[in-house]
């Protein structure tokens, strides 16, 4: 069984599909791993290191599987084969002209993202794994561009108060953007609307913002269910006054497959202090501010909303290595232990994240999304 890593066509995409280290293991598993040259250049991994852990240095769209980072191209699709495999983002509730081109090509395709998040399958999450590095990443763009000390600092000349930052959504990257506020000094908050998030906020440093009107908005996966409009009004106007206190705001709640949901408006962006910061990292889905643009820095009253769309990538070193990881344990699910191809169907984590087989969408809501547009 042949692997391909191909380089990344993704502007600014700096991740690799596998590492070195777990080329060498793969390697050692009877399986064959082909990498295109410059695959690994972004995340610190010259040629040289590929082939030393036993990878060949060729064309990785010939191999029975193609490992990807971010969503290919269609023209990358069609260079993958027919009946072969491929396992990546691939964005199944969004990016429509993918799944139908993965269909029509008779690609066997694997979304990673859509892995269930049960526990067999946690090593296997790269959905939360590079999260987790996004929301790290965000924390420190914003501590960089708020222009001030995180920590209480005492000086001779005199003492500095500590950042107030806030966090908004607490899944993986916004747990991890609040540790990270709070290893840097800062006094943290967090926000969300699902009561468990309350006390892993508490647990990790942070103080809950605890809005009791709004009942417990946690549907059966585990994610925040859309709020109604009046619901969201009330958030809207609790956050808007809120904001005026921080010298911070972190922003991380999305819904998959849905606009991310306005959490701070315009009057709460102006209620802040000039030279303060919004990190908005829902902005590929539409954002979390009202004044976010996606990829772009807007400054509302001198307070700058930035809202990058790729901050894995500019962690691409361990980035990669936990996504790499995430592969290595989803091909050993549907490998033997010789390196043969094993697809079991019946398998839940196998048929979670199965996108396309056999020319069909299998994934029930990328059908709809696609049938729908």
């Amino acid at each position: 069984m042949r692997l391909g890593v191909p380089k990344e066509s993704r502007t600014g995409e700096r991740r690799v599909a596998l590492i070195p280290d777990t080329v060498k293991s793969m390697t050692a598993k009877d399986l064959e791993v082909i990498v295109e040259s410059g695959a690994g250049e972004g995340a610190g991994h010259p040629d040289e290191h590929y082939t030393e852990a036993g990878a060949t240095i060729g064309d990785p769209w010939s191999a029975d599987i193609v490992l990807h980072v971010a969503v290919p191209t269609v023209e990358e699709i069609g260079r993958v084969g027919d009946g072969k495999i491929l396992i990546g983002f691939l964005a199944p509730l969004t990016a429509t002209d993918t799944t139908r081109a993965l269909a029509a090509g008779n690609v066997t395709s694997f979304a990673v993202e859509a892995i269930p998040r049960i526990t067999r399958a946690q090593a296997m999450d790269a959905l939360s794994s590079q999260a987790n590095v996004a929301g790290y990443a965000a924390m420190l763009l914003a501590a960089r561009e708020a222009g001030r000390f995180f920590p209480m600092m005492t000086t001779a000349a005199g003492t500095v108060s500590p950042a107030k930052v806030m966090v908004l959504g607490a899944g993986v990257a916004g747990l991890q953007a609040i540790a990270t506020a709070k290893r840097l000094g800062a006094v943290v908050s967090g926000f969300d609307i699902r009561r468990a998030a309350w006390e892993q906020i508490k647990s990790l440093g942070g103080r809950p913002l605890e809005l009791d009107f709004i009942p417990d908005a946690e549907d059966e996966g585990g994610y925040a269910r859309p709020l109604t409009d009046e619901e969201n009004e009330k958030v809207r106007e609790a956050l808007a006054e809120n904001a005026g206190r921080q010298d911070v705001i972190v922003t991380t709640a999305q819904i998959p497959g849905r606009p991310a949901p306005i959490l701070i408006t315009a009057e709460g962006v102006r209620n802040m202090a000039p030279g303060s910061v919004i990190v908005d990292l829902a902005g590929e889905s539409g954002g979390n501010c009202e004044l976010t643009r996606a990829d772009e820095v807007v400054v509302e009253n001198g307070v700058k909303v930035l809202a990058p769309t790729n901050l894995a990538s500019d962690m691409s070193a361990h980035a990669s290595q936990l996504y790499a990881k995430n592969l290595e344990n989803f091909i050993g699910l549907i490998t033997s232990e010789e390196g043969a191809l094993e697809l079991n169907f019946d398998d839940e984590v196998v048929a979670g994240a199965c996108l396309t087989h056999g020319g069909e969408i299998k994934n029930e809501r990328a059908k709809s999304v696609v049938e729908g547009g």
